[in-house]
């Protein structure tokens, strides 16, 4: 199968223009879509997060550097809710309906106002988590066919 180049550039726009700041991300191709923004984070210098139960907070830009004291979800939460910028932080999110802690942290995520734009971005959530926020989260599918066709300015050249 064919890896299309723009996919994890057209995704990763979506996800910024997203009405909230909690998005529920459906991809089929999870692994390949995390490759592909982690090219998005080098490339751009954006910083893009990716928290996952056992290793913690990483930089999608920077492999190396993991973010100390975030290896528990409700962790990261706080970290993400306490951070004063620009942030796109995915999150493999563990089968089945969060902790009481895990879920108020996602609700006061998915109400905070803030100057700086910061998407907290749910990976492989389950419906009962998806049914636990209906309102508060904008769903966003990775799916070819989802995606937009309209054209986008990138690096001075109007792409499709």
């Amino acid at each position: 199968m064919s890896v299309d180049p723009l996919a994890g550039t057209d995704v990763f726009d979506r996800i910024l223009s997203a009405a909230g700041p909690l998005v529920a991300l459906k991809a089929d191709e999870q692994a390949m879509l995390i490759d592909q923004f982690r090219l998005v984070a080098r490339r751009t210098g954006q910083a893009v997060y990716l928290w996952r139960g056992g290793e913690g907070l990483t930089s999608l830009r920077d492999a190396q550097m993991r973010v100390p004291g975030c290896t528990r979800l409700g962790d990261a939460l706080r970290y993400i809710l306490q951070s004063l910028h620009f942030g796109v932080y995915l999150l493999d999110m563990p089968p089945g309906v969060p902790s009481a802690t895990d879920g108020a942290l996602l609700r006061q995520l998915s109400k905070a106002q803030t100057g700086h734009v910061r998407r907290v971005v749910l990976l492989g959530a389950s419906a009962s988590l998806l049914a636990t926020f209906d309102d508060d989260i904008v769903r966003v599918d990775a799916d070819r066919a989802a995606r937009s066709v309209a054209p986008r300015l990138r690096d001075g050249r109007w792409v499709v």
